[in-house]
């Protein structure tokens, strides 16, 4: 295997093949880095939101959050004192939950301790950082020499060295991790952007999903796999698991113009945010109408009926909802949100067709459906 030899080679040369890379990357990223807000601060709280928010998630849909967020807690202290339901509201429809919870944990960490650690090792040590993290917070507010190795990284540096072992597996990031901190530069003004600039180079120039920018990389002309011709095959990664499909009723439930919802439990998918009352399986109207009676409720007037789909990391949902008018207490677990109400409370992304339908309603004067409302949407 490639892995094998290289690790062998490495042992019988003085000059590791990444050598050549620090210097054209740093020139390339100075000049065609993008603007992007957090590439302007070397305040460590800017940028760690920032790397919070960009975990699984794309630049072009954290860019409007990060403005917002940083609107709402100007400074850590302001984070660190926020109610969690006001979090989570501004989190609203960034998905990955968990990362609004430490990110609200790891604040009043800092606060109490009077500012940041200024190491990857007290970063790591704050809840929701990982090695990522803590090397990318580390190197672009304090010039630690750091690898922060992210799957940019990774694609990067296994196509710049042919490497077809598997990046899913522990050894194989280690392995590039290490690569990568032999050539970190010394100067503190040049590791501040390193991470940053390996980083850029994946995102813009060495993509995944496509053939790369070869032309336009830096570090082209000596690249391995693009003598070899293996660059789209690069990296290669272990498939993962299926995911499993779920399938929910969901109910959009007014009564005296407000809409029913409830708590998630405190763990688990969603944690403690809000969500629309439902059932497991696909029920048609009749066995819908008795999981409403069997709340305590008596339906009135059915709306529509609408179907959604939502793809988490490891499930899928695939919900059929209805929209009524009932009367009734519910379940004591039920809150009835007026529309001012309803708008404090972060409801997930998940559900958004029945939240634009909850909105439709609240909206409404007299609480009465949109005109075309008993149309079936799918």
């Amino acid at each position: 295997m490639w892995y094998n030899t290289a690790m062998c080679m490495l042992t019988k040369t003085t000059e590791f093949p990444l050598s050549p890379l620090p210097g054209p990357l740093l020139a390339w990223f100075r000049e065609n880095a993008r603007d992007l807000p957090w590439r302007r601060t070397r305040d460590p709280y800017p940028i760690w939101v920032s790397e919070i928010m960009l975990q699984q998630t794309r630049v072009a849909a954290v860019l409007g959050y990060y403005a917002r967020f940083l609107t709402a807690f100007p400074s850590v202290e302001a984070l660190a004192g926020a109610p969690e339901e006001r979090l989570m509201k501004c989190w609203e429809g960034l998905g990955y939950y968990s990362r609004a919870r430490n990110l609200h944990k790891a604040a009043r960490q800092v606060a109490e301790a009077g500012g940041f650690p200024e190491t990857y090792e007290g970063l790591l040590a704050l809840p929701g950082i990982g090695p990522y993290t803590a090397a990318a917070v580390a190197s672009a507010a304090f010039g630690v020499r750091e690898a922060a190795v992210d799957g940019n990284v990774l694609r990067v540096v296994t196509r710049l060295l042919d490497c077809r072992e598997d990046i899913a597996q522990p050894r194989v990031k280690a392995w590039v991790r290490d690569r990568v901190r032999e050539v970190l530069p010394s100067a503190a003004e040049d590791m501040r952007i390193f991470n940053q600039a390996t980083m850029e180079l994946g995102a813009t120039v060495c993509v995944p999903n496509g053939p790369p920018r070869c032309e336009a990389c830096p570090a082209g002309d000596w690249c391995l796999a693009r003598r070899r011709g293996t660059a789209q095959t690069l990296p290669v990664k272990s498939g993962k698991k299926p995911r499993r499909t779920e399938e929910l009723t969901v109910f959009v439930l007014l009564r005296q113009g407000r809409t029913a919802l409830r708590r998630r439990p405190d763990t688990g998918l969603l944690a403690g945010l809000w969500e629309f009352p439902h059932v497991p399986g696909t029920l048609d109207e009749a066995a819908a109408a008795a999981a409403v009676e069997a709340w305590g409720l008596r339906p009135l007037d059915w709306h529509s009926r609408l179907a959604a789909r939502h793809i988490f990391t490891h499930v899928e949902w695939h919900m059929t909802g209805y929209v009524l008018e009932v009367r009734g207490e519910g379940p004591e677990d039920f809150l009835w949100t007026d529309r001012a109400d309803f708008e404090a409370r972060a409801v997930p992304s998940a559900f958004t067709r029945y939240t634009e339908a909850a909105r439709e309603l609240l909206e409404s004067p007299d609480g009465a459906p949109p005109a075309g409302g008993g149309e079936e949407r799918t």
